[in-house]
């Protein structure tokens, strides 16, 4: 099972919760099981990290591996950047 979040500019979204069937997930590459587990979504979306919304926004996925009885966070932060020169003419 898992759930997917995105977050930009002060604002984030978790997607409902999904059921997959394969070892490995992959966000928008897995199978989606047909099955209803949205009583278990507020339960994920408090495992999603803190802060991931702020700024340019992180994104990534909370899974549980109901095989191994693990969790795993995966986040991703974005980062602006930029570079300024100055010279006199």
């Amino acid at each position: 099972m898992a759930i997917h979040f995105d977050g930009s500019g002060d604002e984030g979204a978790s997607e409902n919760i999904k059921c997959y069937a394969t070892e490995d997930y992959a966000y928008e590459e897995s199978e989606v099981q047909d099955a209803n587990f949205s009583h278990m979504q507020e339960h994920f979306e408090t495992l999603v990290p803190y802060g991931y919304e702020n700024s340019c926004g992180g994104f990534g996925d909370v899974i549980l591996n109901v095989k191994t009885r693990k969790i795993t966070v995966e986040r991703n932060d974005r980062y602006e950047d930029y570079t300024t020169s100055s010279y006199a003419v």
